[in-house]
């Protein structure tokens, strides 16, 4: 028992998904499961979904990275770009953002850009700012890049 109780605490822990805002990935009412050692292990990658508390409520969130430290984003007509460059996203529905735009931004080192895969109705770093990397609480697995 322990064992099990040391795994959640340090290694793995389950949640539920509690929005929209990362549809069509992970739904409202999803179970999760948290990889919490995962920013300490094996680093953090543009692409992964990660766990974090809200700097605006201090809730528990879940989005994408979509940026590292010393990248640039920006939104062009609903378009990610990420130095430049559209990474490929078959995730995002364009069509109900259309026309939104985020001026270019330059992510400080040690801190990330998250997105919510549902842009259309995500609080995000478009809203909040960067993250310190030591603010990630871990990443959701199988969620996928």
């Amino acid at each position: 028992m322990a064992g099990l109780l040391a795994i959640r605490i340090w290694v793995v822990e389950p949640a539920v998904v509690d929005s929209d805002s990362m549809e069509p990935t992970l739904n409202p009412g999803s179970l999760v499961f948290v990889f919490k050692a995962a920013p300490q292990l094996s680093g953090i990658h543009p692409g992964d979904v990660v766990v974090f508390q809200s700097p605006e409520d201090n809730s528990t969130v879940i989005k994408r990275v979509v940026a590292m430290g010393n990248q640039t984003v920006e939104v062009r007509d609903a378009v990610l770009f990420v130095d430049g460059v559209a990474p490929d996203e078959p995730f995002v529905d364009y069509k109900s953002i259309d026309g939104t735009h985020f001026s270019l931004r330059h992510v400080p080192p040690g801190e990330v850009f998250v997105m919510g895969d549902n842009r259309e109705r995500s609080i995000d770093s478009r809203d909040f700012g960067t993250l310190p990397l030591s603010s990630l609480q871990g990443l959701v697995l199988g969620a996928g890049r």
